[in-house]
């Protein structure tokens, strides 16, 4: 069987490899070993180019962040598809409770939608998710 994967790549990232040697993670690989039985069609990876903040000391994340895109596009049938970020200030509580302060809040936004939309585009037409087709509406 035939099977689409769809990846969150920041919620890989930060959920499963900061902090970890394995930030170089072959993705088809990966999709290979959890679904043995089933034919990897595409692997969809969801993600947002990263911006430096004026406080980030880490000014080489964006382009850290390029290097394992390129790296990613290597992967036949592999797509990368992007959101954004967006930053407001906000509110917050201070670490220590006594009083609050303004603060810039960065959100990554997209990704969830652009995972939803693709889940419901690719069962209306038909693909495999999951290893259960799905029917046209």
């Amino acid at each position: 069987m035939k099977v689409y994967i769809y990846i969150d790549g920041f919620n890989l990232y930060y959920g499963c490899l900061k902090g970890t040697p394995y930030k170089w993670l072959n993705l088809q690989k990966l999709s290979e070993l959890l679904f043995p039985s089933h034919t990897i069609a595409k692997i969809k990876y969801f993600t947002a180019p990263i911006k430096i903040r004026e406080n980030d000391r880490d000014h080489g994340k964006p382009n850290r962040q390029q290097i394992y895109l390129r790296a990613l596009r290597t992967i036949p049938g592999l797509e990368i598809i992007q959101g954004s970020f967006l930053s407001h200030v906000v509110t917050m509580r201070n670490a220590d409770s006594k009083g609050y302060s303004r603060v810039i809040k960065t959100e990554e936004k997209g990704t969830d939608v652009n995972i939803a939309s693709h889940l419901i585009n690719d069962g209306h037409s038909g693909i495999e998710i999951a290893g259960s087709r799905s029917k046209p509406f």
